[in-house]
């Protein structure tokens, strides 16, 4: 992927309203941290409308994918302060989100927050209960395997080779 991420750096090298750049976590422990990366390599995007955090790519990790990506949702965007780029569904948004307070509009995210990471951490949950599940199976199938895998199998076997299962 690496390639491809700095191909992209030089596609967007000198452009005034994207940055593509790339942080090594291994010495900024402190950044990625406050920015919530903990696998790598994780790619974060930041414009107007995402967390404060950034939000987090999941599309194609190629160059094509990332160009097409950076092209069409990196720069200028519909929001509150570029409404001329927003189609009539996100006007139609912006303004129920002008009609509240700001401490609605502020317990409204702080509300969708809080589904979003509930749901990242169940699961996270659910996969560490599967990942249980699968070391027990695993290790089930593992002894029952071992306690079959006997001589007499070995010797059986042997008798089958040899030619002497002739009907």
């Amino acid at each position: 992927m690496k390639p491809d991420w700095d191909r992209l750096a030089s596609e967007f090298e000198g452009s005034s309203t994207v940055l593509i750049a790339d942080v090594d976590c291994t010495v900024e422990k402190t950044l990625c941290s406050k920015y919530g990366v903990r696998g790598y390599p994780t790619i974060k995007y930041f414009t107007a409308s995402t967390a404060a955090d950034g939000d987090k790519y999941e599309g194609g990790r190629d160059f094509a994918s990332l160009k097409k990506f950076a092209s069409t949702s990196l720069g200028p965007s519909c929001s509150d302060a570029n409404i001329d780029l927003c189609n009539d569904e996100q006007k139609a948004i912006l303004a129920e989100g002008r009609a509240l307070s700001a401490d609605e509009r502020a317990a409204w995210i702080a509300d969708q927050t809080r589904q979003i990471n509930e749901a990242e951490s169940n699961f996270k949950a659910d996969v560490e209960k599967l990942q249980a599940q699968y070391q027990a199976a695993m290790k089930k199938k593992d002894d029952l395997v071992e306690s079959l895998n006997t001589p007499r199998l070995s010797l059986y076997r042997s008798i089958k080779a040899s030619g002497h299962d002739e009907l």
